[in-house]
């Protein structure tokens, strides 16, 4: 029995729009407890433990109004809680600007509903100091909330935290309306030789050549980064190596590069938090767990200029001199409404990342859904992923997509340059080979992409038992799976603007079990590939595989079955 497209695509809709109504329904009523339902054992983390002893920002000298500088009065604040032991900082309704904070252990910084904690635009206030950045080990200025060695710190209220990121980072026109451009033109700083980006300075504009991406590998001294002291633009929130971190209700906006960054950390707690920074924002990343072991990111909103929920453990030899994987994170209930990736794995993943769960998550506009990127010279594996329960809607580019080509950029500014390419070249396997493999993805509803599934691993190191299984997806165009082992797309149902809905090259051990699609091209199945093998297509009473597929001539004979 043949499907009736238009009958199909009828139903097909009245899904989506059920999907989409009970999901929020779903999110209040189902009782979803942040330990239910992993898949791999866990240990409950454990929240900081800070003593009951209170101050208040006030009491120190503070002075509201964004006019005067507090950072003393933050400074004897924490200090005065630190000899009686710990104890909680209140912040309370007020403007209240200030250079950097450096974090103690034992500390709670209770920014009260009202308070807005504005770091200053002065950049002489943040000296230049060692660090990690973009996964590689560095010079930085020193981020306005830093902490190293802590424990017991904890972010709470529902206070504002803004690191005034507009006079630290790049801007390109492109992203700006007119008005927008004008404004940072008027403001100062410098245009680039065919004015299409506006820089903070001419040290910054002229630190970036040769920079890969955002870190200078060619500078060894301190002397050498202090000459190019507002090209290294900070996190708004570092804490490394430290135990017992709880962010729990506060805005964090407005960051110079990512807006939270825990490195290193056991025990993070991550609830209830807002991350917002201009869509046009350099490098405007939300949360970035790096090397982290036991986390929870639960019940928080996203909208960013970058990745939003971001999954890390450092870059190419740093990272895998560092080896510290990120591991048992759950990550559960949050909302992206802006970002390129709504939950990302990499590109910086060189220590590994393993252990991890995704559920009831929706993302709204995001370049990219589910994004897991790397490439040749990160090595680490990723691997025991679980994400269930997804919910995208109007993304640009990828719903899903695995790319092991990632060049640093975002896969909107990868397709403007013509897309990504097939690649087959086979290279040598050693310690710099990611392996992204067992990774399950159920129960996942895409209303509008530019394509649904994007699966590209490397020629000599397959992506590898990847699952994609409980699918609805409109999109313009289908699946593309490139250097793939052990994939299974089982029951998909898949409204596709294109002829050719499912193109697979050098595809091995896969199987498709109840897939339907719209197409009734006599090419909406392309296999191409010498290195295919076992390549199944199970038939149900809605599909004719067979006068929908068409086999390219290196394939063997009998690796394809339909």
């Amino acid at each position: 029995m043949k499907t009736n497209p238009t009958q199909f695509f009828r139903t097909l809709m009245a899904i989506l729009t059920i999907s989409f109504s009970v999901n929020a329904v779903a999110q209040k009523s189902k009782s979803n407890g942040t330990y239910d339902n992993i898949e791999f054992k866990m240990a409950k983390v454990n929240e900081p433990k800070i003593p009951k002893n209170t101050v208040n920002l006030k009491d120190f000298g503070a002075v509201n109004g964004g006019y005067v500088l507090n950072t003393k009065a933050f400074e004897d604040a924490i200090t005065a809680l630190s000899k009686k032991g710990g104890g909680k900082l209140i912040i309370p309704p007020g403007i209240w600007l200030t250079g950097p904070i450096i974090l103690k252990s034992k500390i709670e910084l209770h920014a009260q509903t009202g308070a807005l904690i504005k770091f200053s635009p002065d950049k002489s206030l943040y000296p230049i100091i060692e660090t990690s950045f973009e996964g590689l080990n560095t010079w930085r200025c020193i981020s306005p909330l830093y902490g190293k060695n802590l424990e017991d710190v904890a972010f709470t209220g529902n206070g504002v935290w803004d690191g005034s990121g507009e006079v630290w980072r790049q801007v390109k026109k492109a992203k700006l309306t007119e008005s927008q451009w004008k404004k940072f033109v008027n403001s100062g700083g410098v245009l680039n030789e065919s004015k299409t980006s506006w820089y903070p300075s001419e040290t910054f504009m002229k630190a970036s050549v040769g920079a890969d991406q955002n870190v200078r590998l060619d500078l060894k001294t301190k002397e050498e980064f202090e000459a190019i002291h507002d090209f290294l633009r900070p996190v708004l929130v570092s804490i490394q190596n430290s135990k017992r971190v709880l962010f729990d209700g506060p805005v964090f906006q407005n960051s110079p590069a990512w807006n939270i960054h825990p490195l290193m950390i056991e025990d993070l707690i991550v609830r209830n938090i807002t991350v917002r920074n201009p869509w046009f924002s350099q490098n405007g990343d939300g949360l970035d767990v790096e090397s982290c072991k036991n986390v929870i990111v639960e019940n928080s909103s996203f909208d960013v200029g970058d990745d939003a929920i971001c999954i890390k453990s450092g870059k190419d030899k740093d990272g895998r001199d560092r080896g510290v994987p990120c591991e048992n994170i759950i990550v559960k209930n949050n909302i992206v409404y802006h970002g390129h990736g709504g939950v990302t794995v990499g590109s910086e993943m060189s220590g590994g990342v393993k252990n991890m769960h995704v559920s009831n998550c929706t993302f709204m506009g995001t370049d990219v859904g589910l994004r897991f990127k790397s490439n040749r010279g990160r090595g680490g594996v990723v691997e025991n992923i679980f994400i269930s329960d997804i919910f995208m809607t109007d993304i640009p580019s990828q719903a899903i997509s695995f790319n092991l080509y990632y060049g640093g950029k975002s896969i909107a500014e990868t397709l403007e340059e013509g897309g990504d390419k097939i690649v087959n070249q086979k290279m040598p396997v050693d310690e710099k080979t990611p392996q992204f493999k067992n990774i399950s993805i159920k129960n996942v509803t895409i209303k509008g992409a530019q394509q649904a599934v994007f699966l590209q691993g490397l020629p000599e190191m397959n992506l590898e038992n990847i699952e994609i299984s409980n699918l609805i997806a409109k999109a313009e165009k289908g699946f593309t799976i490139v250097d793939a082992n052990g994939i299974k797309i089982h029951n998909a149902k898949l409204d596709i603007d294109k002829p050719n809905v499912i193109d697979i090259y050098n595809g091995k051990n896969m199987s498709f079990k109840d897939i339907e699609f719209n197409s009734t091209s006599s090419k909406a199945i392309t296999i191409n590939g010498e290195a295919t093998e076992n390549v199944e297509f199970v038939p149900s009473a809605n599909s004719d595989f067979a006068k929908k597929t068409v086999i390219g001539e290196t394939v063997p004979k009998s690796a394809v079955k339909l």
